[in-house]
């Protein structure tokens, strides 16, 4: 009677929702947590930063990819909506470093040597 109720949905669990429907659909990309990652994490600056800015890439061209198969037929709403949110986040995130570096900088430039 209840066979999708217990059942772990790769979305998470949304009212307990499940079973073959949820399971049917492909599960998104998630970044690997720390806990989980066998390489030692980078200790410099340049090195965190540079993987910042190619998760971001990641992240952007994936959520147009999933934009242009919304557009095709081939990704629900849901995914789309998903994929451009988690989009619009990285940019915003993108951004208000730039802006931080930016800042930095000016203040570095201001200062009498």
């Amino acid at each position: 009677m209840l066979d999708g109720v217990n059942k772990v949905s790769p979305y998470g669990s949304v009212g307990g929702v499940g079973g073959a429907d949820a399971l049917s659909q492909p599960a998104p990309v998630t970044s690997t947590p720390n806990a989980l990652r066998t390489e030692p994490l980078p200790t410099d600056f340049g090195t965190v930063l540079g993987r910042m800015t190619l998760e971001a890439i990641s992240t952007l061209k994936q959520g147009e990819q999933t934009a242009i198969a919304g557009v095709r037929g081939q990704a629900t709403t849901q995914q789309v909506v998903e994929a451009v949110m988690a989009s619009e986040q990285t940019l915003q995130a993108s951004i208000a470093i730039r802006d931080k570096v930016v800042s930095a900088y000016l203040e570095i430039s201001r200062m009498s040597i």
